[in-house]
């Protein structure tokens, strides 16, 4: 289980652009995203096998198109319950929403035709700051508290 890529935007509802590395801070999320702020999804993350069924019907889709923040490889996302750590090199992400609704005028449907993220992608908040690299391991931690 790998980070394929990381990606952030200015604007909100956008695509994302692959970037070098991101940096998450805790209460607040990707430093320089336009998703950042002391909420519940602060960090989106879609997988990579996603993508791939979508690329069947778009052949150009890459990752960032989707808008979110992590690409994953070799986990399946959606299927991980509320609460679930993730821990990504020195990062913590707590799962805090699995899917969301899809709002009108989004760039992503108009661009794509389909958006997967309402079924596929999940969210998180940081619960451990630091940097993360495409290539960097994903391990599936549990809450030390319960």
């Amino acid at each position: 289980m790998k980070v394929i890529s990381v990606n952030i935007s200015e604007k909100k509802g956008t695509i994302k652009s692959p970037v070098p590395q991101i940096e998450l801070k805790k209460n607040h999320g990707i430093v320089g995203d336009a998703h950042a702020g002391n909420w519940h999804r602060q960090v989106s993350l879609l997988a990579v096998e996603s993508l791939e069924k979508m690329k069947e019907k778009i052949p150009s889709l890459k990752p960032g198109d989707f808008a979110e923040n992590i690409m994953t490889e070799g986990i399946s996302l959606h299927t991980l319950p509320i609460g679930t750590l993730l821990i990504i090199g020195e990062c913590e992400l707590e799962v805090t929403q699995i899917g969301k609704e899809c709002h009108k005028g989004c760039e992503i449907r108009n661009i794509t035709g389909e958006c997967i993220m309402p079924t596929e992608g999940i969210f998180a908040i940081v619960r451990k700051e630091g940097t993360i690299y495409p290539e960097d391991e994903i391990r599936i931690g549990y809450d030390r508290k319960n």
